[in-house]
């Protein structure tokens, strides 16, 4: 508690500091949420999407419950790398006895929040061990540090190129000196039962000033180097410089890091980073952070709104990282060995895009999908050209590939989601043909589908597609290949949904015989539909419904229940609205869900089947587009009443609170900004035409700039009349100065600018937007 009282007198200390702050960057809050951070949540010094993300870390021995948290009360090092299965190149300043070779236990200093500043692309906190003041910010592929020594003639900087972070150990490690300013080196992560091979990771840094000693560690053990210049490899190695500083006296150091090789981290730095003016480099990392989150403008609404939302918005365009270098080369661990491929090049030469490493698209269709493709199209197109030079590469298109290679992590097809609202909004600057092709070849046995959780074989079965090219349906007494592999419903209901989304690519592109297949197809949804239960339920091979079934039970679900994957059906609301015995009935299941859930706030507890919370949830993919579905039954208030309700549950802006659970790479900070500015699209904007679905912002004003590289308006708006903190529901609305009675509009429209106009108030208008927003079945043909 006494932490918690500190750190609000501190926020608002800064908040008087900053008065009504003019810049998004000064909003975002990094520290929220961040007391059982997952390794790659906290990343204060980075840029957006930064190959770098360089930030202090208290906890290194996992995936989940490490990187920084607010709560621990040592720091352990200053990593580069906080990736989906990726982690690298630690550093750690110390004063007095040196202990490099003694580990991270041994080095590790207290820490204070007094005085610590994290922001977007800057990190300031003090080492209460070594009396040292350490300061972060970078380029994309540059870490650059500040370190404030107190007067010592013992001050080390250490690099632990051996230290165990976050995923696992390193296979192998090496460094050299290059000159009395300059080190160069490499560390090998090992791989994990995730990324299934083995990821080298480069680094070259430069000191500002020459160092007076090396010292090199390996296996516990001080060692000394029998050439020169002194060079330290091993399995558990790492290598220190010492300087003698001065009270006060600032040490910098930059750090190029790369996938590729040295030289190529070498280039990062000279072209990033050529100069040492850490202020400058700081200042421009606020400028980039400004620029991206100013996409989105508010006005009006709380202090505390805002904070939450530029903090989502800054999740959203952080984490799924950038692996290729500042040339375009990356490499590629697809095949039997490692090959440096290099991205499209411009007429001058330059990269066209950069390449990323991502955790699954799974559940993105309710999140990053659509607010990238509102105001970050060329986001989406980078990600596109990443997935169409793997499936070159390697032969398939990937669902969340790390280290230049396939993980298949979780299940499915999810690009094809993310494909189809790229495609059908415009954004198509890859090679379709190739694309479709690859998300053709996933749709069927063989593809990435058939690969359940983190299934590497090449011949995988997992996925269970043979069962559902036959069957129309994945039964649940197949055997069990992986860790997801059990999930043969939701496989079923995604598989649906991702045959959809083919189809509206298909349409788009001509292509009429694959359109009809795939849309007939998205029907099999059905076949997991029990009258009886009323509920999706898991089947056998022989069609008989599983008998040891409940509602709240994990079996045949992936990371849910079917009490909350009943309602996936993102592609058929109608159909789906029809099953379960029309609107009113559907709306009146769908509001019990919610009011049952709601004093657990709207969070599956995992684990256990908990009759009060695990009706809905959103603190995992499947759940988070429910309170949306009312519009489709022809009750938006209550879609408005409980989006409403979930921001608020999920409002917090503390270290100790935020999210709930996983906030997965800026899926869920991407869902709150969607909350948070009223716009939303149940079929993930992956229709042939797309539609926006409306509900009450959270401000006065929101502003929309676009991109003219896509779209040719120049910015669209929302405006609310009365206050929207008090009045959650629509009363009317106009679009351009005209009625406008429904609860839904085009993206056509949205993409020239425009004003949407919406009048609020504190009772639910019933007749207002009751037209749900399209379905597109093949019976509308």
């Amino acid at each position: 508690m006494n932490r918690f009282i500190k750190y609000c007198l501190l926020l608002l200390i800064c908040f008087f500091q900053i008065g009504k702050a003019q810049q998004p960057v000064d909003l975002v809050n990094p520290f929220i949420d961040s007391h059982k951070s997952r390794w790659f949540f906290f990343s204060s010094a980075s840029r957006p999407f930064g190959m770098v993300n360089l930030s202090p870390d208290t906890d290194t021995r996992a995936s989940w419950g490490s990187g920084y948290l607010y709560g621990s009360s040592h720091i352990r090092c200053f990593s580069h790398i906080h990736a989906w299965q990726m982690s690298g190149v630690a550093v750690m300043p110390t004063v007095g006895e040196f202990k490099g070779h003694k580990g991270m236990d041994a080095y590790q200093s207290q820490f204070s929040h007094q005085g610590e500043i994290a922001k977007p692309g800057y990190h300031k906190v003090y080492l209460t061990d070594y009396d040292i003041w350490a300061e972060l910010t970078s380029s994309t592929r540059v870490g650059f540090h500040k370190y404030t020594f107190p007067k010592s003639e013992e001050s080390y900087i250490l690099i632990d190129i051996g230290a165990y972070l976050a995923h696992g150990p390193k296979a192998h490690a090496e460094a050299w000196k290059v000159s009395d300013r300059e080190i160069a080196g490499y560390e090998i992560m090992e791989r994990t039962g995730r990324r299934p091979k083995d990821t080298p990771v480069y680094f070259y840094i430069e000191f500002n000033k020459p160092f007076e000693e090396v010292k090199m560690w390996k296996d516990s053990l001080t060692v000394r180097s029998s050439i020169s210049p002194e060079r330290i490899s091993g399995h558990n190695a790492g290598m220190a410089v010492r300087y003698t500083t001065e009270k006060d006296e600032a040490v910098y150091l930059k750090v190029g890091i790369s996938y590729v090789s040295v030289e190529q981290a070498k280039k990062n730095l000279k072209e990033e980073m050529p100069h040492w003016n850490f202020e400058e480099v700081k200042e421009d990392s606020f400028d980039e952070w400004n620029r991206m989150l100013s996409r989105i403008e508010v006005e009006g609404g709380t202090y505390e709104r805002k904070v939450k939302l530029y903090t989502d918005l800054w999740h959203a365009l952080l984490g799924r990282r950038i692996v290729s270098d500042v040339d375009g080369q990356y490499m590629d661990l697809t095949g039997d060995y490692p090959r440096v491929r290099q991205v499209r090049l411009d007429a001058d030469g330059k990269p066209l895009f950069p390449h990323h490493n991502f955790d699954a698209w799974w559940g993105s269709h309710w999140s990053l999908s659509i607010l990238w493709s509102i105001a970050y199209p060329e986001v989406i197109d980078a990600f596109c050209n990443t997935m169409v030079d793997m499936y070159r590469n390697g032969g398939l298109i990937p669902r969340g590939p790390s280290g230049g290679n396939y993980t298949f992590v979780m299940i499915g097809d999810p690009s094809t989601p993310f494909f189809a609202t790229a495609y059908n909004k415009g954004i198509r600057n890859y090679d379709v043909e190739t694309m479709y092709e690859g998300l053709r070849k996933n749709a069927f046995p063989g593809g990435s589908r058939d690969h359940s959780g983190y299934e590497h074989r090449k011949e995988a079965t997992g996925g269970g597609m043979n069962y559902y090219v036959d069957l129309g349906y994945v039964p649940q007494d197949r055997p069990r290949v992986t860790i997801h592999s059990e999930a043969s419903t939701a496989m079923t209901l995604e598989y649906t949904y991702q045959d959809w989304c083919l189809a509206q690519i298909a349409k788009s592109m001509g292509k009429t015989d694959d359109y009809r297949f795939f849309m007939q197809r998205s029907q099999n949804y059905r076949n997991h539909w029990n009258p009886k239960s009323a509920y999706m339920h898991p089947r056998n091979r022989d069609g008989s419904w599983i008998s040891d079934f409940h509602p709240l039970d994990l079996k045949g679900f992936c990371e849910s229940n079917s009490a909350i994957y009943s309602y996936f059906v993102p592609h058929d609301m109608e159909g789906l609205v029809s099953l379960m015995g029309g609107k009113k009935k559907f709306s009146q299941r769908l509001n019990h869900a919610f009011e049952r859930s709601a004093p657990g706030g709207f969070f599956r507890i995992h684990g256990k089947r908990d009759e009060m919370a695990n009706w809905t949830d959103y603190g995992n993919q499947p759940g988070t587009g429910m309170a949306h579905l009312f519009n489709y039954a022809g009750t938006p208030w209550l879609t408005q009443y409980w989006v409403r309700q979930v921001k608020d549950e999920y409002s917090n802006i503390d270290p100790f609170g935020g999210y709930k659970d996983d906030e997965d790479q800026g899926q869920m900070g991407a869902l709150g900004v969607l909350m948070a500015i009223g716009l939303f699209e149940v079929d993930g904007g992956a229709a042939e035409t797309p539609v926006y679905e409306i509900t009450t912002p959270l401000f006065e004003k929101v502003t929309i700039h676009l991109n003219n590289d896509y779209y040719p308006g120049k910015e669209f708006v929302i405006k609310t009349k009365k206050n929207p903190e008090e009045n959650i529901y629509i009363r009317k609305a106009t679009l351009n100065g005209k009625n406008h009675s429904d609860c839904w509009f085009h993206h056509s429209e949205f993409v020239k600018g425009g004003l949407l106009e919406l009048e609020l108030d504190n009772k639910p208008n019933k007749k207002w937007g009751t037209n749900p927003p399209p379905t597109y079945t093949l019976s509308e043909e």
